[in-house]
This record gives structure tokens, sequence and C-alpha cells, in this order.
């Protein structure tokens, strides 16, 4: 068995190992040290590489959420976590909680981000999986309990826990859940950890809202160390959609009830590509003052199949109006749009005559709104429900706003204003207008 390296000379190794910029310096490095220490380097990867929400957070909390994207690398951040405390505190006991018996065996004790394969070689770990039951070099034990079957967790004492993927603990995880917290009592502070992917669901919230959490976040594209080709794949095929927001950048979406769009609405309506245009309106809500509130700027398109399209999201934020009027003059420029349609309320003719003001001859019709945001916006959104108006890409910003807006006139966020969603709705309506049609008439 290898002897463990003073902590001291540990870390002046990594400072020395600091100047090693290319793959040639780093070989030489390695070449001068003792088996033993290259191994130990290499072993303690994760505490010298942990990017981003992997690191243990300071302070006196009782329960660190972990919420990432997939390949974040959750679970590695866990079993050193476990492997930490085993280490400092001899003889303690564990609970390893997943969603079932057999997800905490192949992700958490035997995956490659598990305890098994982060375990130090100086400091084996053991595992009898007939007894469901990890032992430390410390003397320390952990157990292995499913959610599947709360009553296990009924009278056990643990000094510290790690629970996997709580957003997948279904029927009985809140009994899990509670058990598991009854049972944290033994030494001076028991803590535990809880690694998952972002759901909404009613244990998550529950959790999330306990006092004595800290929350740490990440997203796939910060595990450095993971497969670029797979980053890159995952990003091109999903990025910006739910989906991808979700699973990769691990947003968590709260559902607002009685949501004019529900996420799974918004999904349904992404396409990648409108069909060949006939059409295209820029929506314009001004901002309230001139003191560089949000302007929402969002072009939309009738196609030649009757369906309406967003094509682009040109809203911007912190500009005079000078400003955000040459961005409304260049996005009607660059698709070709017939009509711009502003809302007239906050500004009146000043708002024709500033967009007038940086392009003499933009096609602006001003309109008057009447009621709320939310009750403007229903029309829409049941032609989004009936498939005849779509999501020509993705559009994160816009679609959050969309989201907000409730049945009966409430907006329930991001942010104070849906200016984005409003800007839409202006164009959509516009374009789903029936136009006059030219008539001849008889002298």
């Amino acid at each position: 068995m290898t002897a463990p390296i003073d902590r001291a000379d540990f870390v002046d190794l990594l400072e020395r190992a600091a100047w090693a910029s290319s793959d040639q310096d780093w070989e030489w490095f390695l070449k001068g040290l003792s088996p033993p220490v290259r191994r130990r380097i290499f072993e303690e990867f994760f505490h010298w590489q942990a990017h981003g929400g992997q690191a243990e957070p300071p302070g006196e909390w009782r329960v660190w959420f972990l919420r990432a994207g997939r390949g974040f690398g959750k679970t590695m951040a866990g079993a050193h976590w476990v492997l930490d405390r085993a280490r400092e505190t001899p003889g303690a006991q564990i609970a390893l909680v997943g969603g079932s018996a057999d997800e905490v065996r192949k992700v958490m004790i035997e995956g490659p981000g598990g305890l098994l394969a982060q375990a130090r070689c100086e400091e084996p770990v053991l595992w009898n999986p007939t007894q469901g039951i990890v032992r430390f070099h410390s003397e320390a034990e952990a157990f292995v309990y499913s959610a599947r079957a709360a009553e296990k967790l009924r009278g056990p004492e643990h000094h510290f826990a790690w629970c996997d993927e709580l957003a997948k603990w279904k029927n009985q995880g809140d009994a899990t859940w509670d058990n598991l917290q009854m049972g944290m009592r033994l030494g001076e502070r028991p803590r535990l950890i809880v690694t998952t992917t972002p759901r909404t669901t009613a244990l998550v919230r529950r959790v999330r809202a306990l006092k004595g959490i800290v929350e740490t976040t990440g997203r796939t594209a910060d595990n450095i160390h993971s497969a670029e080709a797979f980053r890159d794949w995952a990003q091109e095929t999903y990025g910006g959609t739910r989906l991808g927001r979700q699973e990769l950048d691990g947003e968590m979406f709260e559902e607002v009830e009685a949501a004019l769009w529900t996420r799974d609405t918004i999904e349904k309506a992404r396409v990648a590509a409108p069909p060949a245009l006939k059409r295209v309106v820029v929506g314009v809500d001004p901002p309230v003052s001139a003191q560089g509130d949000a302007c929402g700027i969002v072009v939309c398109a009738l196609g030649r199949d009757d369906v309406a399209y967003v094509v682009a999201d040109c809203s911007v934020s912190g500009e005079r109006p000078e400003g955000w009027a040459r961005v409304v003059a260049r996005a009607a420029e660059a698709w070709g749009a017939d009509r711009v349609v502003a809302e007239k309320n906050q500004g009146g003719d000043m708002v024709e005559s500033v967009m007038r003001s940086v392009e003499a001859s933009l096609p602006v019709k001003l309109v008057h709104a009447k009621g709320s945001k939310a009750a403007r916006a229903e029309p829409v959104a049941a032609r989004f429900e009936a498939g005849r108006a779509k999501l020509a890409g993705r559009f994160p910003e816009l679609e959050d706003e969309m989201a907000g807006l409730t049945y009966g006139g409430g907006y329930e966020g991001p942010g104070r204003s849906p200016d984005r969603a409003d800007a839409m709705v202006w164009a959509m309506s516009e374009l789903v207008r029936p136009r006059p049609e030219p008539r001849i008439s008889r002298i």
C-alpha cells in the first residue's frame, strides 16, 4: 500500500507543474516523479481540476443541491464528496439513495464517475453487492437505498448522504426524503449532497425551498474534460430548445399555472425553418421611457402554407429611442417587411417620428393597446395551439416570456414586462388580419 503524500507537499508539486504549458513539458515533469507520486497526482485530478459547480461550496449548509446538465460531472462530484467525508470521518455511516437500488449500483458505485472508479489506490473501497454495503479504508460504510422503498430508511441513522437524480424519485419519493432526513442525526454536522438534472417536480421544488440549502449549477459545456465531439453535437442538436436548456444547461423550468403557452406547446410549435414567405411584419413594443428600458422587436412572417412564423427576435435593452429605432429599420430591411406595427400608448406620435427619423420610408403602422398584454395574446396563443402559428428556430428569451403569460391577464415573469412577447403578438395579429382586396368600380 502506498503511503499518503503530505498535503502541503502535494500542493507544492501542483504549483511546480503549473508552468507545464505543453504535453512535452508535462511529460518531462512527470518523468521526474516516482510512480506513487504520479499516481497520486492523477487520483487528485478532480480536486485541482474541478470546474464550476463541482467544487464543494463554503459555509455552514446542510444540503448541497447540485443541479446541472448531462455530462457535467455531477456523479463524479458526488462520489468525491462522499470519499472526502469517509476519509475525514472514520466509521461514518453514509446513505446512498437513488431512484432504484439498481441505479445506485450502476451509477453511484460501479459507474465511471462512481465510488469505485474515483477511490485512491492507497484507500481501497470494498463493495459487497449482496449486502448493499460499501466499505471504505477509514472503516466508514455506505448503504444502498432505493427511493421506491421508503420504509428501508425508517430507523437507520447517518452522518452523511448522497441523493442522486432527485427529479426521478417517484411514488414514494417524498416519504423517502422525509425518512432520510429523520435519520440524519449522527455527528456534529450531518450533511447531504443532491446531484440531479433539473426537472420541476413537487419534491424538487420542496427541497430547493428548504432552509440551510446551497445550490450550485452547471452546464454540459462546462466539463472541458468530456469529449469535445459530444459537446459540439449536443449543442448543435439541442442548444436553445427547452430540452437542451434543461438537460444540457441545467435550467429549471417552472410551469406557470394557467399559462397561455405551456412549454410543451412551445416545443411542438418549433420548426427548423419556415417555407417560402409571402408577407413579413415587424412588431415593436417601445420602451416605457427614454432611459433605456427593453424594446421588444420581433419579426413574424406568413408562409405560403398560411401558417404564421416567428422568424427573428431583434429585441434590445439599454438603447435610447434612436438606438432601438435603427434596430427596427435594419430588421425591416433585412427581412423585406411590408409593415412595422408599433404600440403607441407610451410614446404616441413620437414612436412613429423617431423611427421615420432613421428611415423615412419605413412602413409604420401605430396601434393603440386595449386591455392587458396577456389578453391581447390569447388569440395568438390559440393559433399556436391549433398549429397555425409556429417558431422558426429557437428564441429562449421570447419563449420564457410567452410561458409567463396567463389566462386572465396575468404575467409571471421573467422580468417586469413581456416586451418581446407583446411585440410578437402585434406582428402576428397584423399578419392574420384580413387584408382588403382591391376592387374595380364601374363608372
